[in-house]
């Protein structure tokens, strides 16, 4: 029998493989026809009456745009993509071949966004975009390909704003507490090409955007700043927020001007008639995958949520507080009164206000599962990490070493011994293969690591204390717990696997 950390691996390398972006672009890209031909996309049709042209923006966006030219071959006219700094040598040393485009090809690739900022090269690349598709006619066919990330590769402030300018303005703003969704919309406000301003400058052109989604709920109109999605944020939106955050009188001369010529009143919503916006990949796309691989090992499976967010303390204990209640299912063959104590603990998931996530209906399912099956659980999102140490590591491997600091604190309690009879493992991992600044995707945990840790004379209290759980794991048992998968090319958020047998 396979053991669960390898069950746990595989799992995650299932779920990374079905939105790795070659594979997806060919399950749902087509070229069909030669006379007139069609570009089918998941079924539906855009005919291409004449010219066929490509851009794309983000951190995936390379992978889909060799996948793309693989399948569209002499129809493609010309392409420009924005990718991440570095990232075709990165690909090329991880032996990505098939991520990378061929010599000789018609897209031109433009690096910049250093550390995920936008810079000089990145705004090379966008008025390369936005000089491209000004020229459409209406018998083109534009295809974007955007993933996250992209946002940062966009950017292409209204004239006579500068990209720094613009860049100040921002980091104001956040400096003020701003939040990211207020930060978007004065980015949006002031650029040429977000918030739709992309589709618009292609029209008449007809245009079809494949998109990689980062972003919990996936909000076509949030990923990458939305450049082909009607903004639903007006100047006046724009004009509220640098009121509130008491910015409205020492703005640069040329934001002012920029927003004092923008009409205040609403003006025919424009037209977005020629636009198609599909969703590709998502999280719950690579959940979904995970939970038929984990049926096929024999788990029973269920899927939490894709939309796990909040501090990563607070989703530990949620998440700790549920190990408990399958093991406690299990020692009663799931058919005894849950305790009081844990219903009462089972208010954080009102607090982390989780979207999708209803624990009673997942407590019931859990019991129509029968006594003898192991369970798997699944989840996606992304939480968050207030630093306050100056250690080394991300939230993946953060949330699993609280994980496991929380079932040992379970046991020592005896708060709940079924757990001991139970053997739990519980992985968290980034789909892009990179958790904060390390080269590890993530970590598991089980709930002896703790107890073994201290024999080997690890503290892991102390650890977490300054934020440190990259050193932890590269210390503890030689590393054998972290998650190193290498840049996948993709980037869907993160995922969770929790293994439990009796």
């Amino acid at each position: 029998t396979m053991s669960l950390r390898e069950h746990a691996l595989s799992l995650f390398r299932g779920a990374l493989g079905t939105v790795r972006p070659g594979p997806m672009l060919k399950r749902a890209l087509m070229l069909q026809g030669d006379g007139c031909p069609q570009l089918l996309v998941k079924g539906q049709a855009f005919p291409v009456k004449r010219d066929l042209y490509l851009v794309g923006f983000g951190k995936a966006v390379l992978g889909m745009a060799a996948a793309a030219e693989e399948i569209l071959g002499d129809h493609l006219t010309r392409g420009i993509i924005n990718v991440p700094l570095g990232i075709q040598e990165s690909l090329q040393r991880a032996g990505m071949q098939e991520m990378l485009l061929k010599p000789h090809s018609k897209i031109q690739v433009i690096e910049g966004a250093k550390n995920n900022l936008p810079d000089a090269e990145a705004l090379k690349g966008a008025v390369a975009i936005q000089e491209l598709a000004k020229g459409l006619t209406a018998d083109d066919l534009l295809l974007v390909l955007i993933s996250g990330g992209g946002s940062a590769l966009l950017p292409a402030p209204i004239p006579p704003i500068l990209l720094e300018e613009k860049e100040k303005l921002t980091k104001m703003l956040a400096s003020r507490g701003a939040a990211i969704q207020e930060l978007n919309i004065v980015r949006k406000t002031l650029s040429m090409l977000k918030g739709g301003g992309l589709a618009q400058l292609a029209h008449p052109a007809q245009v079809v955007s494949l998109i990689l989604s980062d972003v919990i709920g996936d909000p076509v109109d949030i990923i990458a700043s939305g450049p082909t999605v009607a903004s639903s944020h007006s100047v006046q939106d724009c004009l509220q927020i640098l009121t509130k955050y008491n910015l409205l009188h020492n703005l640069p001369k040329s934001v002012e001007t920029v927003l004092s010529s923008s009409p205040t009143k609403p003006t025919a919503p424009e037209n977005y008639s020629h636009v198609s916006n599909i969703i590709l990949g998502s999280n719950t796309l690579a959940l979904e995958e995970a939970k038929r691989q984990a049926e096929g090992l024999g788990y029973a499976a269920l899927i939490l949520s894709a939309a796990v967010h909040g501090e990563v303390g607070c989703v530990a204990t949620m998440y700790c507080q549920l190990i408990q209640l399958v093991c406690l299912g299990f020692a009663s063959l799931r058919g005894g009164p849950l305790s009081d104590e844990l219903r009462r603990n089972l208010q954080l998931e009102a607090e982390l206000q989780i979207p999708g996530l209803d624990l009673e209906k997942f407590l019931q399912a859990l019991r129509e599962l029968g006594p003898d099956r192991p369970v798997c659980i699944l989840a996606g999102g992304e939480t968050t990490v207030q630093l306050q140490g100056t250690g080394k590591g991300g939230r993946n491997q953060e949330l699993a070493l609280r994980v496991g600091l929380g079932l040992h604190k379970a046991q020592a309690t005896g708060a709940s011994s079924p757990q001991g009879r139970c053997e739990i493992l519980f992985l968290s991992g980034g789909t892009d293969g990179q958790d904060g600044p390390t080269e590890a995707a993530g970590a598991f945990c089980t709930s002896g690591l703790v107890a073994e840790a201290l024999q080997e004379g690890l503290d892991v209290e102390a650890f977490l204390r300054n934020n440190d759980s990259y050193t932890f794991f590269s210390q503890f048992q030689g590393g054998h717990h972290l998650v190193v998968t290498g840049l996948t090319g993709t980037n869907v958020m993160d995922i969770q696997v929790i293994l439990i047998r009796a």
